[in-house]
C-alpha cells in the first residue's frame, strides 16, 4: 500500500481530508460511517486518497469552488471509481495484501492490551445488563471468550496472520451488531434512524445506492455500540 500503514486507514483518510479541506474540523458521524463503509467494501487506502484528490479537483472546477467541501459524501463516486481502477490494475498481478502477513505493524503487547481492554469493557457491560437483559449479557460473555481466544493466538511463535485475526474480529463484531439490533428498543432505533436520515438528507443524490446502504449499516452499527457503551473490536480501532 505504498508505505501506508494499512491499519491507520481511518486516521490517514481523516487527516488527508483535513489537509485538502484546509481546516482541522472533527469529521461527522456520517463521515465516519462513510469511511467504515469504504473499509468494509475493501477500498484500498491508496484508492481512497486518490479519490479524495479527484473529488477536490472536480470541486475546484465547479461553480461551488468558493465553498468548502463539508463531507466525504462528495468524494464517494471518485473513491469508488479509484477503487475499481485499482482492482482492474491488480488483476493478474501479485496480491499486495500479502504485506500484511509479512509485517507486524503492532507489537503483540499492544494487541493483547487492545483485546484485554475490550474484554473488560464487555465484562462490565455484561454485569450491568445481567438482570435487565440476560440474553444480551450472555452474548457479551460469548464475545469476551472469543477475545480470549484471539489473545491466545498471540502466544504462537509463528508469524501473525493479521488478516485472519481481523476476520475473526469482523465476525465477532457482526454477532454483536445482530444482538444489539435484537435487543435495542424501538425508541433508540427510531432516534438513530432519524439522526441518520438527517445526516444523509443532503447527500443521497450524490451517492450510489449500494454506498448509501453500506453507510446506513455502518452508521446504525456505530450508533448502537455507542448507545450501549460497547467498544469497536477491529484492529482498525486499536489506535483510537
Amino acid at each position: 500500500m505504498s508505505g501506508w500503514n494499512y491499519f491507520n486507514y481511518f486516521t490517514e483518510i481523516e487527516e488527508y481530508f483535513w489537509k485538502k479541506r484546509g481546516a482541522n474540523l472533527l469529521v461527522s458521524p456520517l463521515d465516519w460511517a462513510i469511511m467504515e463503509s469504504w473499509q468494509q467494501a475493501g477500498v484500498p487506502l491508496e484508492a481512497a486518497l486518490k479519490g479524495i484528490d479527484r473529488a477536490f479537483e472536480s470541486h475546484g472546477r465547479s461553480r461551488r469552488a468558493g465553498r468548502p467541501m463539508k463531507s466525504l459524501a462528495y468524494c464517494t463516486d471518485a473513491v469508488l471509481e479509484a477503487a475499481e481502477e485499482a482492482q482492474e490494475a491488480a488483476a493478474g498481478g501479485h496480491d499486495t495484501t500479502q504485506a500484511l502477513k509479512k509485517d507486524e505493524p503492532f507489537s503483540r503487547e499492544a494487541l493483547r492490551a487492545h483485546f484485554e481492554k475490550n474484554r473488560m469493557q464487555l465484562k462490565e457491560k455484561a454485569a450491568n445488563l445481567s438482570a435487565r437483559q440476560p440474553e444480551l449479557a450472555s452474548r457479551l460473555k460469548e464475545a469476551m471468550q472469543s477475545l480470549v481466544t484471539c489473545s491466545g493466538i498471540l502466544d504462537s511463535p509463528a508469524a501473525l496472520d493479521l488478516e485472519d485475526l481481523e476476520r475473526r474480529l469482523t465476525v465477532l463484531d457482526e454477532k454483536l451488531r445482530a444482538a444489539l439490533l435484537q435487543h435495542a428498543g424501538d425508541d433508540l432505533l427510531l432516534r438513530l434512524r432519524r439522526e441518520m436520515d438527517g445526516q444523509l438528507a443532503l447527500y443521497r443524490g450524490k451517492m450510489r445506492a449500494e454506498q448509501i446502504s453500506l453507510v446506513e449499516r455502518q452508521y446504525l452499527h456505530k450508533g448502537l455500540l455507542e448507545a450501549f457503551g460497547l467498544p469497536r473490536l477491529s484492529l482498525f480501532y486499536l489506535q483510537h
